[in-house]
């Protein structure tokens, strides 16, 4: 017992830190790395109008304010659902083009200064889905947004619903440009977010998002309450429709458990 003693205090890893070192780096072979660990974790990337939230009054009434600002009359009965969930700059351009004009940067602006002042909270979140970001949240899931929407806009208007606590991370255009379009904005969270495709799953409304998916290699699902309906979204090639939003948080799971 003596000797063992002898040893135990010979050997101290405080007294010789190599034999710490050792046992740290036996410690860490047999750990799994952080980020091999992260990415086999499930996650799920939701779009906004159209997906979480019906935003089609705000985006109309600021639409046609953004084209009066620029001296056209447009018409107040024109249905934008269509309009709704490209990048800003691809609507203003087909709304100009009706009027024969392509000032597309003065418009995004005048839409812009227009929805943050006054539309932006006029929006309605879809019956039933804070429940399901709940039951999606509960089962583990990490849970982000992905929108071509600014981010800063999106960020307001889930925390304005008080939703933002179910999101890991909120994810948008920004000023720059380089996240507009949906495929450019997916690859971006993948890679910030350490998400491998496999174990992912985009949900949306619109073939935009579909397309965006299948670029980076991920399953996409698609809505029928939104914007785009099953004929846009089947032909687009959407892996799964979902027709109620009481349905989105089982039909997430069963996605990405099987």
């Amino acid at each position: 017992m003596i000797l063992s003693l002898c040893l135990s205090m010979i050997f101290s890893e405080n007294r010789f830190p190599l034999f710490r070192i050792m046992r740290e780096q036996r410690l860490r072979r047999k750990r799994p790395r952080l980020c091999s660990v992260m990415s086999q974790l499930h996650s799920v990337l939701l779009d906004l109008d159209g997906t979480l939230i019906d935003s089609r009054p705000s985006i109309a009434a600021s639409a046609l304010a953004a084209l009066r600002s620029l001296g056209h009359a447009p018409d107040e009965t024109l249905d934008f659902t269509g309009f709704i969930g490209p990048p800003l700059q691809d609507m203003m351009h087909v709304l100009l083009r009706a009027h024969g004009d392509d000032r597309v940067d003065e418009a995004v602006l005048a839409y812009r200064q227009h929805y943050g002042d006054v539309g932006l909270f006029d929006c309605a979140l879809y019956p039933g889905i804070r429940d399901e970001l709940h039951e999606m949240h509960r089962a583990g899931l990490r849970i982000y947004l992905a929108t071509s929407k600014r981010e800063l806009f999106a960020r307001r208007i889930l925390e304005h619903l008080d939703l933002a606590s179910y999101f890991q991370a909120i994810h948008g255009s920004v000023p720059s440009g380089e996240l507009d379009h949906k495929p450019e904005l997916l690859a971006h969270i993948l890679m910030e977010r350490n998400i491998a495709a496999q174990h992912g799953v985009m949900v949306g409304d619109r073939r935009h998002d579909v397309a965006g998916a299948h670029a980076v290699g991920m399953r996409s699902l698609g809505v029928l309450w939104g914007y785009g309906g099953r004929d846009e979204l089947e032909t687009a090639g959407a892996d799964r429709l979902v027709d109620n939003p009481s349905d989105l948080a089982r039909t997430v799971l069963s996605m990405l458990t099987r």
